[in-house]
């Protein structure tokens, strides 16, 4: 699919564009992390306080990642990444993103019970419950990439960022599973890496992602008899394909042989 393929090259190069300040964020994303891994060691002899610390890890790596992702929105639309935003953004979406954060505590809690009593269960019952589970945990995850994204440039409260992050998965189904492997690929060189690509540049290839595929709703709006599985992505992703230019991973090495 050719606005697949251009989603991956305008990430990489969006990040290679802002390199030194991505790694500074990607520091911060580390720090989180640390906070995470401290809490829940100090924490993990009781359920009660591990949870508790769960959710307090949760809720500072998502408010990180609120102010990151509205970044990585200004670098996908062309914009100089300013750092000293981060503040400003962080007001604009702490509130979301503390809520966001609660309902996934409730999830891991919910999962972190559940999985551990049916499979002790040994029953047929217990086989249906945990297939349920995990196909819930699946759907939850592939939903839950297009969060920080809508929270970045569609919606600010809670309940409509779900309801738009229902819809947009509903209606891209294969290009949501697309999505998810790349972002596994991301997140193993990201632990390889350490600083790069790192959750920043996650981000900024969730952000790529949800402006591209609205194009798509923005030619069936003008164009609403035109069939859904007929998108001319090649006339839509012109003018971005102009802005990114005709670089390649080759001419970046060697700019020389170009």
């Amino acid at each position: 699919m050719p606005m697949f393929g251009f989603m991956i090259k305008k990430t990489f190069f969006d990040m290679w564009d802002n390199l030194f300040k991505i790694v500074i964020l990607n520091i911060g994303f580390i720090i989180c992390l640390g906070i995470i891994i401290y809490l829940y060691v100090l924490f993990d002899f009781n359920l009660i306080f591990s949870l508790v610390a769960s959710f307090i890890g949760i809720t500072i790596f998502f408010l990180y990642t609120g102010a990151v992702s509205k970044i990585c929105k200004d670098i996908a639309d062309y914009k100089t990444l300013e750092l000293r935003n981060l503040l400003k953004y962080l007001k604009q979406t702490y509130g979301s993103s503390i809520l966001f954060a609660l309902i996934v505590s409730v999830f891991i809690f919910l999962i972190r019970i559940a999985i551990p009593f049916y499979l002790g269960l040994e029953n047929i019952f217990s086989v249906f419950a945990f297939s349920f589970l995990f196909w819930t945990s699946l759907f939850f995850i592939f939903i839950v990439q297009y969060f920080f994204p809508v929270q970045s440039g569609l919606a600010k409260k809670i309940r409509k960022i779900i309801k738009k992050m229902f819809l947009i998965y509903i209606d891209n189904k294969l290009f949501s599973l697309g999505l998810f492997f790349v972002f596994l690929i991301m997140l193993v060189l990201s632990i390889i890496f350490i600083l790069l690509p790192g959750f920043t540049a996650i981000m900024l290839l969730f952000n790529v992602a949800l402006k591209l595929r609205l194009y798509k709703y923005d030619y069936l709006e003008k164009n609403p008899d035109a069939k859904r599985n007929k998108i001319p992505w090649t006339e839509l992703l012109y003018e971005d394909r102009e802005r990114v230019g005709k670089r390649t991973l080759k001419g970046m090495i060697f700019p020389w042989k170009e």
